[in-house]
């Protein structure tokens, strides 16, 4: 009888947490992050193999690297998600979607951005699922995650972390020059140099548009600052069981002859939503680095530091 009890209560708890997962669904919240799968092995064996995955559905490789040990980023990009690049004239954000592959405790997660949930952060409106469809046929997806609640695309089209902080439409504002063609050269030309202890992870230019995203990996060096180092940053809040290295690397949109970057303050609440503003892992252990990630990409814009950093 007790056996009988237990599977019942099995069932129903089962039955609960898919009635929980299809109303979440309907309520239409989304994560910023998906998990494909957790296996054994080593970061440098999935690499090549989760390329060809990606390439063999349809995906550009358009850079990679390792901003620290057992982790390894890949971005990639297609026709669709340059198309949306040029929804609107910010949109080139959206062209890139990040895949990460990290060793923790002995299992290599492999995961990668919810396009969907991007979208809806940089304001673009196109549908992007077939995007999904593609990275699941790819990766696979064992789980959407990241927070401990989704956001909906209205909760994702005008966020903010709390008061005062910035919005998707409040970027930094990195560099002005007299065409699209010397702010990208410019953009090139540090990036090369490691200005700011920033460098290139990769380039996309989207089609019909003066937009250029590069992707941008930060490490500050013996004598740097470490408030924008991809590794220190990551430390102190990407601590869950389920890692979100897939945050990674930060983005400069040079658009017509301007620069631009997203706030810190909205780039990292997006992805990390439920960080907490004070205590370990939180807000509060990263508080010069806003400042610390805008004079990087000032730098590599080839931009001037102004007094009110």
């Amino acid at each position: 009888m007790k056996s009988v009890q237990s599977k019942w209560l099995v069932a129903i708890a089962a039955a609960a947490m898919t009635m929980a997962s299809v109303a979440a669904q309907a309520a239409g919240e989304m994560f910023p992050f998906v998990l494909g799968s957790s296996s054994g092995g080593d970061v440098a064996g999935k690499v090549d193999v989760v390329k060809k995955a990606l390439q063999d559905n349809g995906f550009e490789i358009a850079g990679d690297y390792s901003p620290y040990a057992d982790a390894h980023i890949i971005v990639v990009t297609n026709a669709a998600l340059k198309k949306a690049g040029a929804s609107h004239e910010r949109a080139g954000y959206i062209a890139a979607q990040r895949v990460s592959i990290t060793k923790v405790d002995g299992k290599v997660q492999i995961a990668y951005t919810n396009p969907e949930y991007m979208a809806a952060a940089y304001r673009v409106e196109t549908n992007l699922s077939s995007v999904s469809a593609s990275l699941k046929a790819a990766l696979g997806a064992t789980k959407a995650y990241g927070p401990g609640e989704g956001k909906t695309k209205d909760d994702l089209a005008d966020y903010h972390y709390t008061f005062g902080m910035e919005y998707f439409d409040e970027p930094y504002e990195l560099a002005s020059f007299g065409s699209h063609e010397e702010a990208v050269a410019a953009a090139e030309k540090n990036l090369a140099a490691r200005a700011g202890g920033a460098f290139k992870v990769y380039r996309i230019d989207i089609p019909g548009t003066k937009q250029t995203l590069f992707g941008v990996g930060m490490k500050a060096g013996e004598n740097g600052n470490k408030y924008m180092d991809d590794e220190f940053i990551m430390s102190e809040i990407d601590f869950k069981e389920t890692r979100s290295t897939a945050h990674l690397p930060y983005e400069m949109l040079v658009n017509g002859g301007d620069s631009e970057g997203l706030h810190a303050r909205f780039r990292i609440a997006m992805n990390f939503p439920d960080l907490s503003m004070m205590g370990d892992n939180s807000f509060m252990n990263i508080m010069p680095s806003p400042d610390a990630i805008k004079n990087a990409l000032t730098k590599a814009a080839g931009g001037k530091i102004k007094d009110d950093f």
